[in-house]
């Protein structure tokens, strides 16, 4: 009798396969076998792409002479770690007895390159190949991609994509790699006083480390600005009340150049003879010239993509974007949330339907019990699929990160940072079944002549879904709520783009909250009415340099990386395109403080450029520069993107690709600029100093001179 293979990525997987087959296993060497079916697994990828050495002896030794290096044909090879399992795996894979291969590997581009590479060096032929393409490894879930498993030609164009992306970022590491090292290799040795000269660049962690260096260096450059701003303090009902002055049209000094922005002065004098100017005018009373009553709706937030969860673990509790991969994917492993390299925000429709299933199991969870039973009796789950909780469109491979309300008996088996992460995800869940929170707001205007002052005010009368948002980790509930009104959908970006999320950010530490009984106060008031003046006061403020990148923001800004580009039209063509993907960005932001470019505070989860890293930066920038820009690095993933999906073909974008590295290595082997590459090295070297506080490399510039 024929049997069915199954291949999974992993052991973990492997075994859940097993369990949801409902056959007596036999445990054998890297597989396991019933009557009917054969599990087994890689353990990761088994076949790698192969050194230049591989092709010519010639390439092993680095030299300008042998670059560019791009094959006619590429070749691959079975890591010399897992040679057991490869083989185990072949021979399972071209058994005589099998007929059918389900393809169990992670649902996504990565995981389809395991199996292809695994296939393709086995020589895997005339065998049935199916793919399983699941969401979480519920038994359920399993159950229903083995049965829905599409032939495996419906992912090929997945496939060419996840070949072309290895084969980029090869070709670019090589050559790139190998081009400036031998250029500036020595350089870079002598300047440092090391014995490190390679230069490692990369695709992705090129641009990343130029994010980091660009942000560092416009925060030297910031240049502090103070200014001056105008308060008046007057009286409602004995309660003292602010309001901010504003040069708004009509004011002496609308659009003035002596104004910082709307609302301050450069000047302090100038600030203080107009307010002397004012408590004149003003004989201690202040007209009210407008009062704007209204209420505003807070929706509860789009569910968890990897990129916003590694961010708000980086916020809340100061754990890496890698940690925080590490612990999703245990709890997705453990059955307790859904697959964790999305880059979706959404559910589908589908899933939605079936909700009902998430919600019932988290009645076990002791944290979410109340929410959960509330939403199920009320019903609040049937409108669902109308909302913009529910977005076919917006979902490539995976749908968002939510619990699948299983595997709650395993939960006391993760450590405490994994059960924070879980309740992060499951509250934010809750939370779409929840209405908005509702705020009463009311905004003030009072005059003194032609001048006006603002005064705003918030108080929340209903709070709607933030009733689900109450950590259990936040030392209490003022902190919580802090959080909660942070926001962070863009943190770390800064491009145009972003003015207007950062005004209504500004805008909302403005508002000043109040207590009930100030909000029925204000309500009562006129416009026209008069109101007792007790001073107006000058608050000295100063302007910010940007903050740097935590290392939460900054796998939020390589996931928008489209929205760095300041070219309005190039910035609509890459649009949703990244840096990297969900599965990768961690593990690039690893790379580079392994490589030493990049420091990383545990504490904070800061990220800074080393010297290293920063004089790598001068050298790509002296060089191949377009390596830097968010631009280009989005482009390419657009790229994949588009082969993904059919819309570009292998052969379009592999011509591309073998033009741009030929290009830029030529130009770069053919450059002659050691002496401008060594003065940026001196503008740099005044920020970084030794243990004892001497400036570095003093002795190599000695011999330099």
């Amino acid at each position: 009798m024929a049997k069915k293979v199954f291949i999974a990525e992993k052991p973990s997987v492997a075994r859940e396969f097993a369990k949801a087959l409902k056959e007596q296993m036999k445990q054998g060497s890297g597989y396991m076998e019933s009557e009917h079916y054969v599990v087994t697994w890689c353990v990761g990828h088994l076949v790698t792409m192969s050194y230049p050495e591989a092709y010519d002896a010639k390439y092993k030794r680095w030299s300008l002479d042998t670059l560019p290096f791009i094959p006619e044909k590429y070749r691959y090879q079975v890591i010399d770690s897992v040679k057991g399992q490869f083989q185990i795996v072949a021979g399972i894979l071209k058994r005589k007895d099998v007929d059918t291969i389900y393809v169990c590997t992670d649902s996504g581009r990565e995981g389809e390159y395991i199996y292809r590479l695994v296939a393709q060096e086995a020589n895997v032929t005339g065998k049935e190949q199916k793919r399983v393409w699941i969401d979480s490894q519920t038994e359920e879930e399993i159950l229903r991609g083995i049965r829905e498993a599409k032939d495996i030609s419906a992912y090929d164009n997945l496939a060419q994509a996840a070949y072309l992306r290895a084969i980029e970022d090869y070709l670019m590491g090589i050559n790139f790699s190998r081009v400036l090292t031998l250029k500036y290799g020595d350089l870079l040795k002598q300047y440092l006083g090391t014995q490190k000269g390679v230069i490692s660049v990369g695709r992705v962690m090129t641009c990343v480390l130029g994010m980091v260096v660009n942000r560092e260096r416009e925060i030297r450059s910031f240049q502090k600005t103070s200014f001056y701003r105008l308060i008046d303090q007057f009286q409602v009902s004995g309660r003292s009340i602010e309001g901010e002055w504003r040069a708004v049209e009509g004011s002496r000094y609308f659009q003035s150049p002596s104004l910082y922005k709307e609302n301050g002065f450069k000047d302090e004098k100038t600030a203080r003879a107009f307010t002397a100017e004012l408590l004149q005018q003003a004989q201690g009373h202040v007209t009210l010239l407008s009062v704007e009553k209204k209420k505003e709706n807070k929706n509860p937030p789009l569910l968890y993509n990897l990129a916003e969860l590694q961010n708000d673990c980086s916020r809340f509790f100061k754990i890496s974007p890698a940690d925080t991969l590490k612990i999703v994917q245990e709890l997705y492993e453990k059955k307790l949330v859904t697959y964790p390299r999305t880059d979706a925000r959404v559910l589908s429709t589908a899933v939605a339907k079936e909700i009902t299933r998430n919600l019932n199991g988290l009645r076990s969870y002791g944290l979410a019990r109340e929410y959960a039973e509330q939403i199920l009796n009320s019903k609040a789950y049937q409108n669902l699929s109308r909302t913009r909780y529910v977005d076919d469109k917006k979902i490539t491979d995976h749908y968002a990160i939510i619990p699948t309300g299983q595997g709650l008996s395993a939960l006391n088996s993760v450590n405490a940072a994994a059960q924070k992460v879980y309740e992060v995800i499951v509250r934010r869940f809750l939370a779409i079944f929840y209405p908005a929170a509702v705020y009463q707001k009311i905004s003030l205007t009072t005059g003194i002549g032609a001048e006006q002052f603002f005064s705003s005010f918030r108080t929340l009368v209903d709070e709607g879904y933030l009733k689900v948002m109450k950590y259990s980790f936040f030392k209490d509930r003022e902190e919580s709520r802090t959080n909660q009104n942070q926001i962070p959908e863009d943190a770390g970006l800064s491009s145009k783009k972003d003015d207007a999320d950062q005004n209504q950010a500004d805008a909302i530490q403005a508002e000043t909250a109040c207590d009930t009984a100030l909000l029925q106060e204000l309500q009562k008031l006129k416009k026209g009415q008069t109101m007792p003046l007790s001073d107006i006061v000058i608050k000295t403020g100063e302007t910010s340099p940007p903050k740097r990148y935590n290392s939460g923001s900054m796998i939020l800004a390589m996931e928008n990386a489209g929205q760095l580009i300041e070219d309005e039209s190039l910035r609509e063509q890459i649009k949703g395109s990244g840096i990297g993907t969900s599965a990768t960005r961690a593990e690039i932001l690893n790379k580079l403080v392994k490589n030493e470019y990049l420091n990383l505070n545990k504490k904070t989860q800061i990220l800074s450029p080393t010297q290293l890293g920063e004089l790598i930066y001068d050298v790509v920038d002296c060089s191949m520069k377009r390596m830097l820009e968010p631009a280009l690095t989005a482009s390419w993933e657009k790229g994949l993107t588009g082969v993904a999906e059919g819309q570009i073909s292998y052969e379009e974008y592999m011509s591309k690709l073998s033009g741009f590295v030929t290009r830029y290595t030529v130009y770069a082997r053919q450059l002659n600029n050691q002496t401008q590459v060594y003065e940026k090295f001196k503008a740099a070297e005044p920020y970084y100093k030794t243990a004892d506080g001497a400036k570095k490399s003093s002795s190599v510039r000695k011999k330099n001179r």
